[in-house]
């Protein structure tokens, strides 16, 4: 019998301002500027990216593409 595994999203658990704040204080304390990257990314999702988008100026598609594995 095989086991069906699914996808995590950390972005799914982010649901409070104390989840998020822990979480990026976690990728702060790294030091790791790839992991801070992607933290920001996972963040940006739980957020929305439609809100981040409104609050910035930018556009869906920029945060998309920025925060993706080959953003910069």
């Amino acid at each position: 019998m095989s086991e069906k595994l699914s996808t995590f999203d950390p972005a799914e658990g982010l649901t409070s301002d104390v989840a998020i704040a822990a979480f990026m204080a976690d990728a702060f304390e790294s030091a790791d500027a790839g992991y801070i990257a992607h933290a920001l990314g996972v963040v940006a999702r739980a957020k929305g990216m439609a809100q981040i988008a409104g609050e910035t100026g930018l556009s869906r598609e920029q945060l998309y593409r920025s925060f993706s594995g080959r953003g910069n």
